[in-house]
């Protein structure tokens, strides 16, 4: 027997089977919201893993793309690794859920969101959010839960709640909101230039349908949850921190991290660190549980540090931002290239400039394929924060910040028909020590200007953290958090914005959700940090887009033509349009509305295929002056070549105004003439004269 629960959440209706599939996992959910259909699962292992300081949780977002009825393309046709989409979204189920575990539970957890059928006006990624919570409260998994979510747009003004695909891709706002009964746990935004009053009017929004999500997985939990198992805690003894203590006083571990040197702090935990291995040195099960109890000891110093002392390692105060420095074209021969430094963290942008054939095409579960033209990656490698380890290519972390830097710049963009570039930015990590992801984005947005993007509005970002106490009311929030104190406070706050409002928000936490004072502090701490970063910083180094691209930078030209005439242009099987690129040497795309892109270097050639498209999109009225080459020579006339594709005829009594015999007598084959249209014949041929072109444009 199963049982099946509804309820509806922004107009349309959530069923959730429970006890239906997947009776040997944990927890599973088969959730159905108008047609879109998930599967979530939750399982765990039985004992605990060997040998890790952390929680092992997994979460998997799974885009079948029989959900859209279609067959993976490539030679092997099933689905193959995880797309961006797919891991952002596994990304976004997996914060506010990990905080909820737990923290000695060091039992493997899976959460498996499979999506078996998608409705465009239900979107898959929520139904996933939402059936990954139920799979998990019900499940005998330990967790804190219940935890809802819900989306948020905005069309013309007006906030939706879970918007259809098309409304979430077009409106001015796309957040998520996860709750517990009392409070928020995880935002996820991108905005359009959002202000902060109106983009917290939205979080709340969120969270009151929240509670009401929250009662309804309550009343699942009640009637058909489990009794959640016990396990095996791997928390640090009481004993050995007291042991710990009376090796390496508080005072004396408040010295050693009490440095704004990242590499300095880390020798001194270093020394201390051997000093109790040589203490435990007889007990293997204390010396076992050493990395998590040295980690535990600085945690405990530093939040003592900042929240009763109000003192932070570096000796910063509370609103502080590190020493900043920004500047622009430090690598020759790229399109735009900055660096953006805050304290110990460096990013280094470089932005490529492209045609547009060069967009991005993605995949998923969408009716249509999508095209991105700009694109933002992020690199991070070890150097950056003094290791060493081979690069296996970008990690879900490194996908995760660029797309969050992408989203940040994407409302300042020029439209296609402004700038008909496609645009790539690479973020390169040269050092880090907190909030590489917020460098990115003023990195990014310095470089874009230095590349001549002309982008509407300077954007930038930054990242507040938290120490809190016993009560809510008991905390500080941190301007421009510094590695320890994301590592070792409650919070890592990412807001992006203009002068005008916010363009993206990330929230991450570790304990059960945020007050809405704290929501209210942050997002202001973050406006007032940003404002000082682009007008006291980054305008310094650059304070408008260059006026003209780079000299290395392809140059583009666009025209419109009428869509009728695009089979002219590309011509049989694409003859007329590769004669064109052969002979000039560009690139050319052309879109379904007519839009032409003339991609090249030299200007010469460019107008010259600009001229051959104009010429053969024509419509050959009489009196339009022409200059054609002689291709062809007959008895009664001559045929002229006016552009790839497209020839008249040149009769032989309209050569000149003297009588000939032959054609031969006045023209030979290669000859390059002026013309003038005289029209159509019956026959619909273009048929021209030479010897009526106007004096003045011969």
């Amino acid at each position: 027997m199963y049982k099946t629960y509804s309820m509806e959440i922004g107009g349309k209706t959530l069923t959730v089977d429970i006890g239906r599939v997947c009776a040997q996992a944990n927890g599973a959910a088969f959730l159905k919201y108008g047609e879109t259909t998930v599967l979530s699962t939750a399982t765990a292992s039985e004992k605990p893993r060997d040998g890790i300081d952390f929680f092992p949780l997994s979460v998997e977002y799974e885009e079948k793309l029989y959900s859209v009825g279609k067959i993976p393309g490539g030679f092997n046709k099933r689905e193959g690794k995880a797309s961006e989409n797919a891991i952002l979204t596994s990304r976004v189920i997996d914060r506010p859920m990990r905080p909820l575990f737990p923290k000695d539970y060091r039992n493997d957890v899976t959460l498996n969101n499979m999506v078996m059928s998608v409705d465009p006006e239900c979107r898959p990624e929520i139904t996933a959010m939402l059936g990954a919570a139920i799979a998990t409260c019900i499940s005998d998994i330990p967790f804190c839960g219940p935890c809802a979510m819900t989306q948020i747009g905005m069309v013309d003004g007006q906030f939706i709640v879970n918007p259809s695909q098309k409304e979430w891709d077009e409106g001015d706002l796309q957040l998520t909101v996860a709750s517990t009964m009392e409070k928020v746990i995880m935002i996820e935004a991108g905005a359009n230039e959002i202000p902060e009053a109106k983009m917290i009017e939205a979080i709340y929004m969120a969270h009151d349908i929240n509670q009401t999500i929250n009662a309804f997985i309550n009343r699942m939990v009640e009637e058909v949850g489990k009794p959640k198992h016990t396990y095996t805690s791997c928390a640090v003894p009481e004993e050995m921190f007291a042991a710990m203590r009376e090796i390496v006083t508080p005072e004396q571990m408040e010295e050693a991290v009490f440095t704004d040197q990242k590499q300095v702090r880390e020798e001194n935990i270093r020394q201390i660190t051997e000093k109790f291995e040589a203490a435990f040195a007889e007990n293997e099960e204390w010396l076992a549980l050493l990395g998590e109890a040295v980690y535990q000891y600085q945690k405990k110093t530093v939040r003592k540090m900042i929240l009763k002392d109000h003192k932070r390692p570096d000796g910063r105060d509370i609103r502080q931002i590190r020493p900043l420095a920004a500047e622009v074209d430090l690598i020759p021969r790229v399109h735009g290239s900055s660096m953006f430094t805050r304290g110990q963290t460096q990013i280094c942008d470089i932005v490529t400039l492209a045609p547009l054939s060069e967009v991005q095409k993605v995949d998923g579960l969408d009716e249509n394929i999508v095209t991105k033209r700009y694109m933002h990656h992020y690199n991070f490698p070890s150097y950056s924060v003094g290791e060493t380890k081979p690069s296996r290519g970008p990690g879900r972390r490194e996908i995760g910040h660029g797309a969050l830097a992408e989203k940040a710049l994407m409302p300042v963009l020029p439209s296609v028909e402004e700038f008909p570039y496609a645009i790539r930015a690479v973020s390169e990590t040269f050092e880090s020590n907190g909030s590489t992801s917020m460098a990115s984005t003023c990195a990014s947005c310095m470089s874009l200007m230095a590349a001549g993007v002309p982008i509407k509005k300077m954007v930038a970002g930054i990242s507040c953290g938290l120490v809190t106490g016993d009560t809510d009311d008991d905390y500080i929030v941190l301007t421009d958090i510094q590695g320890l104190e994301d590592f070792f406070g409650d919070m890592d706050f990412k807001v992006t914005g203009t002068h005008d409002g916010i363009t993206a928000i990330q929230m991450d936490i570790k304990i059960h959700g945020l007050t809405r004072p704290i929501v209210e502090e942050a997002i202001a701490r973050t406006r007032e940090a940003r404002l000082y970063i682009m007008d006291e910083v980054m305008s310094k180094a650059i304070d408008k887009p260059r006026a003209e691209v780079s000299k290395y930078a392809p140059k583009i030209v666009q025209i419109q033509i009428d869509p009728l005439k695009i089979g002219d242009v590309v011509g049989q099987r694409g003859k007329t349009i590769n004669e064109i690129i052969e002979r000039t040497g560009v690139k050319i795309d052309i879109t379904d509305d007519g839009a032409v892109s003339i991609c090249g270097t030299e200007k010469e050639k460019m107008d010259e295929a600009v001229k051959m498209i104009e010429i053969i999109t024509t419509n050959f009225e009489a009196g339009q002056i022409f200059r054609g080459k002689v291709v062809s020579i007959k008895e009664f006339g001559a045929f002229l070549e006016f552009a790839p594709g497209k020839e008249g005829m040149v009769h032989i009594s309209k050569m000149t105004k003297e009588r000939i015999n032959r054609v031969e007598d006045v023209l030979t084959l290669g000859d390059e003439v002026t013309v003038v249209c005289l029209g159509k014949d019956k026959l619909g041929r273009v048929s021209f004269s030479m010897k009526d072109v106007p004096k003045n444009s011969r």
